[in-house]
């Protein structure tokens, strides 16, 4: 027996061949077009020993006759017994000429075909979606009852069918399969469509939650979902039976699931956050469409929309299957595989081989370039403190992933020394001595790197000054305030100010402000160094809401308790956990890559949930901290610092790991 099949190399088209092929004595014939030639050993490898039974012809479906040569069309006449026409756009987000081109045109020109080399019987596989947004249940005998086709899918799918039904004067059956899944078997699949976009959301969700933290969702309508295997057995099994001409099949699950069941399923796939309590969608049908239209079309109400759909991956229109109102009668089809094994298996049953599959093959974050590398090589990095401490940690990463570092610090000699070791290790940097808590010495720095480098990529606005002293013990010190102020803040404040206008031209760039886990622990004997770090934060926040649209990306590092020459002095900190440079340079690494708003650790986020949610209770809580550790030397003498910690206070530090006290 014969077969031609279109899109033999598509996802469902390259196992139908398979499962032809198992036929004692078939050849397949399939359309390729000449660009895709390159494939033919792949597809002959997956189809292994029986590839010797296909023969690719070289053709293009938006073409008369198909493209075919007149060769190809002499041998290919009446000696086809099937034409399976699979070629079709399958997708919501593409272009409505180019559905139209393909799948109106495109079957138009394989009718046109099948015709002229007298095939057996033509085989349309079609999709649910010709029937439009049709209200209730709709038949395999229905097809001109289709309803709400404004959608250039609908459309071209329901106007495909029409053609063959229409023009085709030869034996002719069509198949209408639900919203196509992976392998039930093995999850495979091979793009993202379907319930496919909402994995980003739930991924995301279980990062952020607990398994076990109760939702809230939405129940909306029945989506009918069905994997490739049951699709490709039922239409190879449909298509050999006799008398069963000019009849449409819905291949569809027959108990389909709502969409918050299936949401559900997967989230549970996932060992993510489920939808406990789940609201129906159609309780938002008494709103007006005026309204609901008006809304739409506010521009932030927009921007917002299409900026959250844009970070879980989720086009707008796939928004409109929430409520999708048609259920699909297939009784004859059943009828046709009664007796047979083929049958859609239970999602729950595979949910998780899905969900399986397409976080290792086909989530989007695989596809991005996540190394430093990739992120920085050829651009200009600006780190300021980088002689010694995270700084210096962070330049040596920074430098050898290929980067144009240029490093900042005041001393010199210092500068020289990791110049010398980032040069060791392969990597550029340049050296400028320059103190950033003097306005006079900030704006020599900027002009001199915007001359010699024309522009900063990414500053890392690292310098700082930490003073550790009570409140009570600083009421003759306002200096203190002051100085640290003037370079905690206002010293990056002029760096940022300094360089934008260049990131403002390119409409590019990347500020990282090094702050503190102070900032959300409302660490004291830190107010001064705290305060300094949250003015740079609060700036911060405005600026990306400011500059959200132009290219320029924000973070701000809450960082943990470091172990650098800053917090020697206190001599506690030697026997509580801290991060070492190294690892605190991983952070900054990571913002670089991820481009996140913030990163901060647990005990910080959480510190700061308490202080919003009971904030007098947080305060004796710290008050509690604040007279468990005593000031330092430096603050006030000779006191108990220098003593050995008690267990007391090294339980308290390690209970609260990374915060200062």
């Amino acid at each position: 027996m014969n077969y031609l099949v279109t899109g033999a190399s598509g996802f469902i088209g390259r196992r139908l061949v398979e499962k032809l092929l198992q036929r004692q004595d078939s050849t397949v014939y399939y359309l390729l077009l000449e660009r895709q030639l390159p494939m033919i050993e792949t597809l002959r490898k997956r189809w292994g020993l029986d590839a010797d039974r296909t023969v690719p012809i070289i053709g293009d479906l938006t073409q008369p006759q198909l493209g075919v040569s007149d060769h190809d069309l002499a041998r290919l006449k009446g000696h086809i017994d099937h034409l399976f026409h699979l070629a079709a756009i399958y997708d919501l987000k593409a272009s409505a000429e180019l559905q139209e081109t393909v799948n109106i045109q495109g079957t138009r020109n394989v009718v046109a075909f099948a015709e002229a080399i007298e095939t057996g019987c033509l085989h349309l596989t079609s999709s649910i979606a010709a029937a439009g947004l049709y209200e209730g249940v709709f038949r395999e005998d229905m097809f001109e009852e289709a309803e709400v086709l404004d959608n250039p899918y609908y459309r071209t799918k329901h106007e495909s069918e029409g053609i063959v039904r229409r023009e085709y004067t030869r034996a002719w059956r069509i198949y209408r399969p639900g919203a196509v899944v992976g392998d039930s078997r093995t999850g495979e699949m091979d793009k993202i469509d379907g319930p496919y976009y909402f994995f980003k959301l739930i991924q995301k969700l279980r990062n952020l939650l607990p398994p076990w933290m109760p939702m809230i969702g939405i129940e909306g309508g029945r989506l009918n979902l069905v994997p490739v295997n049951f699709v490709v057995d039922a239409m190879d099994y449909i298509a050999h039976q006799p008398g069963l001409d000019s009849q449409c099949f819905h291949l569809v699950d027959p108990k389909p699931h709502r969409v918050g069941d299936i949401l559900n399923l997967f989230a549970r796939a996932a060992h993510a956050p489920e939808m406990t309590l789940r609201f129906n969608a159609l309780m938002f049908a008494f709103v007006p469409e005026i309204i609901k239209s008006g809304l739409s079309q506010l521009k932030p109400v927009r921007r917002i929309k299409d900026q959250i759909l844009r970070d879980l991956g989720i086009p707008s229109d796939v928004l409109s299957l929430i409520n999708y109102p048609t259920r699909f009668d297939c009784r004859e089809t059943l009828k046709v595989l009664q007796g047979t094994a083929i049958a859609v298996p239970p999602l729950e049953t595979y949910a998780w081989k899905l969900w399986d599959y397409w976080e290792r093959h086909l989530d989007p974050d695989l596809f991005i370039d996540h190394s430093l590398s990739g992120a920085v090589k050829g651009k200009v990095v600006l780190i300021t403190g980088a002689s010694s401490g995270i700084g210096k940690a962070a330049a040596l990463k920074i430098a050898e992933a290929g980067a144009k570092t240029i490093i900042v610090a005041r001393t010199e000699e210092n500068l020289l020394e990791t110049q010398r070791e980032i040069q060791e290790h392969g990597g550029t940097t340049h050296i400028y001595a320059a103190d950033v808590a003097d306005v006079a010495s900030c704006d020599m720095l900027i002009q001199r790197v915007l001359d010699e480098h024309g522009e900063v990529d990414i500053l890392v606005n690292n310098a700082g000054r930490s003073i550790r002293r009570a409140i009570e013990n600083s009421l003759d010190r306002f200096h203190d305030y002051e100085r640290t102020m003037q370079l905690n803040y206002f010293g990056a404040l002029r760096l940022i100010m300094g360089f934008i206008p260049g990131m403002m031209t390119k409409k590019r760039g990347h500020i990282i402000n090094i702050s503190s886990i102070g900032v959300l622990s409302n660490a004291p004997r830190f107010s001064a160094y705290v305060a300094s770090k949250a003015a740079l934060d609060a700036f911060a926040r405005c600026a990306a809401a400011e500059f959200s649209d132009s290219g320029i990306e924000f973070t701000t590092i809450n960082m943990p308790l470091v172990r650098t020459p800053m917090i020697a002095p206190t001599k506690i900190y030697q026997h509580v956990p801290t991060l070492s440079p190294d690892e605190a340079a991983d952070l900054i690494v990571q913002a670089i890559i991820y481009k996140p708003e913030r990163i901060a650790t647990r005990i910080g986020v959480f510190a700061q949930v308490l202080h919003a949610l009971a904030p007098k209770v947080y305060a004796v809580i710290m008050n509690t901290a604040f007279r468990l550790f005593p000031e330092s030397a430096a603050a006030k003498g000779p006191l108990p610092d220098a003593q050995e910690p008690s267990l007391e206070q090294i339980s308290f530090a390690q209970f609260t790991r990374g915060i200062y006290w």
